[in-house]
């Protein structure tokens, strides 16, 4: 079922890894040529190209693209006392740790009379968006929404897909999460259509366009973003879920199983990748896989993820090559089931979320863990944090100088306009010391 990847006996240049990381890299080029079409669709149509989308790909028609209240109301009435509760939890949890992600204004004096203020300012609009497809993200919400008001955004939409289901409407549990949140203003749009809306605004239904986006979904929802980027901001491309597991000999084969299979049934596009220097720890999760694949509920959709070419079990010289191409890899979630897994955790630089240990399934993350679940996908995580309150967030310089502050700097600012045959910028100074 998960096809092996032999590296062993090999001397591998950083380009050789990159190269030799499994990818569905043709998955993603057909996904951007088709989100970039459907969000140039959204833009020049609005409302009408976003209710031939939702017929196209949700089999939904005559539903209310704009959310009325009544719908979150009715969804909070039906949810069950035990979601409500664990909902409640996990928002308690997360807004915790998103706080730790606002940093304080620091003022810097340069020197008497000079101060330079670093401060971070909310966008004071965002646009959340939670997948509704093959699963139901309520989680999704509280990741999204609660970081961005930790940040101080004062408006937040958010859009779902409109469910067949439920004639239209926006999954209940979706609803009610986004009710507990206090968030009103709610769309029934999905995929690359609904990135798009946010990006433009959709003026037949009350849609303003949004300052940042975010939220995961599936490929055309990240290559969506990339389409929309320079219109709007976004955070990292967290499409189609990945998994990689670091381990040692002595791991549980049974644990590691039961984490790979977990992510694979997301979807058919979700990678499920071990790294390991044992032979023999390959073999006996490579059997558990395929027995727990098996049995899973969603057995046929977790197979077409670990036989896919972004699944697979990789064999490596030691540690020092599993960590070279985990770094490589940048996974969207990294799992060290390693003997000494809390100090090797410092080696693993690239990667969404780093969980260490047996007891710290990437499970938990989604839920519980308090840390944020949206995370860059696709090898971002090189260079791209995961969603936090800082998505939300600008940093600004706030400059302040007085008369004597600029008198000492005075003859260096002309002499530096002068050098680049800038002498308006050099006047503009001496404008201030002149009658």
């Amino acid at each position: 079922m998960l096809r092996t990847i032999d590296l062993r006996g090999r001397e591998l240049s950083p380009a050789d890894m990159l190269a030799a990381v499994p990818r569905a890299t043709q998955a993603r080029a057909e996904a951007l040529d088709t989100a970039a079409r459907i969000v140039e669709d959204v833009r020049a149509r609005g409302e009408e190209a976003l209710r031939e989308q939702a017929d196209r790909f949700d089999r939904v028609s005559g539903h209310e693209v704009r959310v009325p209240a009544r719908h979150i109301a009715d969804a909070l009435e039906i949810l069950a006392p035990e979601v409500r509760d664990a909902l409640e939890e996990a928002i308690r949890r997360v807004r915790i740790a998103s706080a730790a992600q606002v940093p304080a204004p620091q003022v810097t004096e340069i020197g008497a009379g000079a101060t330079i203020t670093q401060r971070w300012q909310p966008v004071h609009r965002a646009g959340v968006y939670i997948p509704g497809g093959k699963a139901v993200y309520p989680s999704s919400v509280i990741m999204n929404v609660v970081p961005a008001q930790v940040a101080g955004v004062e408006q937040i939409a958010l859009a779902s897909p409109p469910q067949e289901d439920q004639d239209g409407r926006v999954h209940p549990t979706i609803l009610a999460a986004a009710g507990l949140l206090g968030i009103t203003e709610v769309y029934a749009m999905g995929g690359a259509g609904a990135i798009g809306a946010f990006a433009h605004g959709v003026a037949d239904i009350g849609l303003d366009p949004v300052d940042v986006l975010s939220g995961p979904g599936n490929n055309y929802v990240a290559s969506a973003k990339r389409a929309v980027a320079g219109v709007v901001g976004t955070d990292s491309e967290a499409g189609a879920t990945e998994i990689l597991v670091v381990a040692d000999a002595a791991a549980d084969p049974r644990l590691i199983a039961a984490d790979l299979v977990s992510q694979a049934e997301h979807d058919e596009q979700a990678s499920a990748v071990l790294v390991t220097d044992s032979e023999g720890l390959a073999d006996r999760v490579a059997s558990e896989v395929a027995r727990q694949a098996a049995s899973t509920r969603h057995a046929t959709r977790v197979a077409a993820a670990l036989d896919g070419p972004q699944s697979a079990i990789v064999l490596v010289d030691d540690r020092a090559m599993a960590t070279a191409f985990s770094n490589a890899y940048a996974p969207e979630h990294l799992e060290l089931h390693l003997a000494d897994a809390e100090a090797a955790a410092d080696t693993f630089t690239n990667a969404g979320a780093v969980f260490v240990g047996d007891h710290t399934p990437v499970s938990l993350g989604d839920y519980m863990a308090g840390s944020n679940h949206v995370l860059p996908t696709g090898g971002q995580a090189r260079y791209a944090p995961g969603l936090g309150a800082y998505t939300f967030l600008r940093p600004q310089q706030v400059i302040s100088y007085d008369r004597a502050a600029l008198a000492e700097v005075r003859a260096g600012v002309v002499a530096l306009a002068n050098t680049e045959v800038l002498p308006a910028h050099g006047e503009a100074i001496e404008a201030r010391f002149t009658a």
